[in-house]
């Protein structure tokens, strides 16, 4: 089941399990518990990792940066996993591509979330100098 309509199905199953494990700070479920082949469950946890920077962006409007920062952080061993698999794309299910894309959502995140706990930090600094206001 390398590509195909029941590769995409179950690519899609991983994904949804594995996105509501990561919000959810639960452990991720295996490829055995799931009951899908390696490749669809690698594919399904590169998309779940893309899919947290929807919540990784709403925890920021949030004002919650430390959430922001866990979250990019699973982004992260989650690209870490999938960077070593190196297997041909009939095999894996077009797994490059899929990883390749889940490097630029890391890295746009990234950049969002430095953007944005630098801003917090300048907004605290001005907070300090500001004199009150009477």
């Amino acid at each position: 089941m390398g590509s195909g309509p029941l590769h995409d199905a179950a690519k899609e199953y991983v994904e949804a399990r594995l996105t509501a494990a990561m919000v959810g700070d639960d452990p991720l479920p295996s490829p055995a518990e799931l009951d899908v082949p390696a490749a669809a469950w690698l594919n399904g946890l590169a998309e779940a990792a893309s899919e947290l920077r929807r919540h990784l962006l709403d925890r920021l409007r949030a004002g919650e940066l430390s959430r922001g920062e866990a979250l990019l952080a699973t982004m992260d061993e989650a690209y870490g996993l999938l960077v070593t698999m190196d297997y041909p794309d009939a095999v894996s299910g077009g797994l490059r591509r899929t990883t390749d894309a889940l490097r630029a959502v890391l890295e746009r995140t990234r950049g969002d979330l430095t953007t944005t706990l630098l801003q917090a930090r300048l907004q605290t600094a001005l907070d300090r100098a500001a004199p009150p206001l009477d």
